[in-house]
């Protein structure tokens, strides 16, 4: 685990698509990391707004901290990363995992020429992560986990006492998340979710997502690695990995597209701006 305090965590939870956004930040130093930001989509007028992003810069100006980095676990096929826009709003280099490039490969034949899918070069990202960077907030030690399954670009951010897992694993009572995108992979995940599961059991894990696990009326996306490896619906209590593939493939059989995918693939995956409305 990186060395250092434990970090302050503001968690923003963005109902239209269940995504979690985060504010990590050194409590000793004000120095500060976003993971996941979301720009508002309205599919069908194609139109942006920035009223979920506007609530973490309010936070981070009111808190008084300076953003290093905007950090993505993964390019979101759920949602619009709101990246660029805090990069020019409150500042910080955006990362995200080194595959990005494969990711944009998979993808690249099924969006128009010129969009953010397809563009040639590098994708407009500040550093592309490799499994086992470090890198600062502050004075916190930050290091990155590279954990494919989901897509072959997911990495977690392991900050102090604290892991920001993206779409790897949800909340025990929901279980893990589908593999059926281009380069995903099921045998991957599990053994990406392994890696997860080994870090000390007192590490918290922060979720990309919440849908309300049946029986549970109220959102989540906090855990721990020693309530993971106990209560996990899909990988919990030393699931096999062939019984885990079973169920992906089942599983991720009835789920649909992604209501947002289309606008969102091309946006997120060049780190660049959302389609024209």
């Amino acid at each position: 685990m990186p060395a250092g305090p434990a970090p302050e965590v503001a968690a923003f939870f963005d109902e239209a698509t269940n995504t979690v956004s985060y504010v990590v930040a050194d409590p000793e130093s004000g120095a500060a990391a976003v993971v996941d930001p979301v720009l508002d989509y309205d599919p069908d007028t194609g139109r942006t707004s920035t009223e979920s992003a506007r609530a973490i810069a309010e936070h981070v100006r009111a808190r008084g901290l300076a953003v290093e980095w905007l950090l993505e676990t993964h390019v979101h096929a759920d949602h619009l990363s709101a990246a660029g826009w805090l990069r020019a709003e409150i500042g910080g280099a955006v990362g995200i995992g080194e595959r990005v490039l494969e990711v944009r490969e998979a993808f690249a034949g099924m969006f128009p020429a010129g969009s953010g899918a397809a563009r040639a070069g590098s994708p407009q990202f500040d550093r592309l992560f490799a499994d086992g960077d470090r890198f600062a907030i502050g004075g916190l030690s930050a290091a990155v986990l590279h954990t494919p399954g989901h897509t072959p670009a997911c990495v977690a951010y392991l900050v102090g006492d604290a892991a920001f897992v993206g779409d790897t694993i949800f909340m025990p009572d929901f279980g893990t998340a589908r593999c059926d995108f281009p380069g995903g992979s099921a045998e991957a995940l599990y053994d990406s979710i392994g890696r997860i599961l080994a870090l000390p059991g007192e590490t918290r894990l922060f979720v990309g997502h919440d849908y309300k696990a049946p029986g549970r009326d109220r959102f989540a996306w906090e855990t721990t690695v020693a309530e993971q490896r106990a209560r996990n619906v899909h990988v919990g209590a030393g699931a096999s990995k062939a019984a885990f593939a079973r169920m992906r493939a089942g599983r991720d059989a009835t789920l649909a597209r992604p209501r947002l995918f289309d606008a969102a693939i091309p946006a997120n995956i060049g780190a660049g701006p959302p389609p024209p409305a």
